[in-house]
């Protein structure tokens, strides 16, 4: 008997989990002060409705008509004697790949929140703060040390089962995460200063956006509205598996994208007011995260606690989508191997330690290797591996599989996407589905090679 999610809310919060990670609340702030505020903003909306909202359909389409992971998903649903079961291989790879650099990440940001709790930047000087990133990175122990605690942790939650570890943790986390953002959101859009922070974030201008080319903004919207629901490598199409069929799946698919595009929204919420109370560039990338924003907290009244709720916030979104990809990890090793809930955990929490310390060391002891040119490190090799290979390219073959005769094809996609009751999937999609989502998703993979080298 397959494993079921207790309610329909832990359906949701744990898909919700599963898409809210680092790219909503670390990369969608610097991104949208990047490439002019209010106008990216509607546009990344634009592109999450017409093309991250069906192909996560799609996704859950496929599991819940299997009943399987992706290790046999395809096997179960494919016409005999055609080859997307292969899929199932992308799928293991992706997630494993995922998590290789995933966890570092998740690391630092429990990191800086104990040095927040700490008071170590309290009043501290713009070089201290500055010092203490570099030093954050030079150190193999830290580094090493705290991704091996997300890892234990997470797989920690995974062996306690679908319901008593993964939805009772996850549930409490995103409800954690989605009050910490609102008292965030509260405290930074009152902050004096903050109101021309407000407006340039939500008061469209779009002669801002000629500064660095509509072309190039309409990519960044259509690739950010992509990658933030973690498409491609079967992440989501395994909670479609552990529900029932007695909800549609488009109305479904519409809560998750709604809870994913309220965090990142708010999350611009915290950061972009906040930077412009205290003259900080909102478009600076990672360095926003551990330099800039440190430094607002080190000047801010009761900026200690609110330094700690910031990265206790970051933490719990990182850590969300950690649980759900392991549980997928999980999920397809046992259907593969046939091997126990408690062997599969140890072999996969000692496999994704192990494949992950390249990242962790990449930045200290291996920072020699440079493997896309000089200043890059392995986390960037990874994460452009997933980001602009796997992600797009595996949504692609979600996509033509539901679509094509040749694959699980149209009518049963169909079929299976609007058993229940809810919202309906629109049949004459077809043509938009097969056709013109896949040449959008082969735009964004060819543009992302073309800015990535250039």
């Amino acid at each position: 008997m397959r494993d079921r999610f207790s309610s329909r809310l832990g359906f949701i919060l744990i898909s919700a989990g599963c898409a809210i990670g680092l790219g909503n609340v670390w990369r969608f702030p610097y991104i949208t002060g990047k490439y002019g505020g209010a106008a990216f903003v509607l546009i990344y909306l634009f592109f999450l409705v017409i093309l991250g909202l069906p192909v996560m359909v799609m996704e859950y389409a496929v599991g819940r008509g299997s009943q399987k992971s992706a290790a046999q998903s395809f096997d179960v649903l494919e016409p005999k004697g055609s080859k997307w079961h292969f899929m199932k291989y992308w799928c293991l790879v992706g997630n494993y790949l995922l998590m290789m650099f995933y966890t570092t990440v998740c690391g630092w940001m429990i990191y800086y929140c104990y040095l927040m709790i700490t008071g170590h930047f309290n009043h501290a000087s713009g070089q201290v703060i500055s010092d203490s990133f570099a030093h954050m990175l030079a150190s193999p122990a830290i580094n090493v040390g705290f991704m091996l605690f997300v890892v234990a942790l997470g797989f920690f939650v995974v062996s306690k089962g679908l319901v008593n570890g993964v939805e009772k943790v996850s549930k409490a986390m995103m409800i954690c995460l989605l009050a910490l953002m609102v008292v965030l959101a509260i405290r930074s859009v009152t902050l004096p200063g903050a109101a021309k922070g407000i407006q340039y974030y939500l008061v469209p201008d779009f002669s801002k956006m000629q500064e660095y080319g509509i072309g190039n903004v309409i990519f960044a919207a259509m690739g950010q509205a992509f990658f933030t629901l973690s498409l491609g490598i079967g992440a989501i199409a395994i909670f479609g598996s552990f529900i029932d069929r007695d909800r549609r799946l488009t109305g479904e698919a519409i809560q998750v994208v709604a809870l994913d595009t309220f965090v990142a929204i708010v999350a611009g919420l915290i950061v972009i007011p906040a930077c412009f109370a205290y003259q900080v560039d909102p478009a600076q990338g990672p360095g926003l995260i551990f330099v800039s924003l440190p430094n607002i907290f080190a000047n801010m009244a009761g900026g200690q606690i609110w330094g700690a709720l910031f990265f206790l916030f970051m933490s719990f979104a990182a850590l969300t989508t950690i649980i759900a990809v392991f549980q997928n990890v999980l999920t397809i090793t046992q259907e593969m191997t046939g091997w126990d809930t408690n062997k599969t955990v140890w072999i996969s929490f000692i496999a994704v330690f192990l494949l992950s310390i390249p990242c962790a060391l990449g930045f200290n002891i291996w920072s020699f290797i440079q493997p896309l040119g000089a200043g890059t490190t392995v986390q960037d090799l990874e994460d452009f591996i997933v980001s602009n290979n796997l992600l797009p390219l595996g949504s692609m073959i979600y996509v033509l599989f539901c679509t094509a005769k040749k694959g699980w094809g149209w009518k049963n996609f169909i079929a299976e996407a609007n058993a229940g009751e809810g919202i309906t999937f629109p049949k004459g999609l077809k043509v938009y589905c097969g056709v013109i989502i896949p040449i959008l998703i082969l735009f964004i993979f060819v543009q992302g090679y073309i800015t990535f080298f250039s």
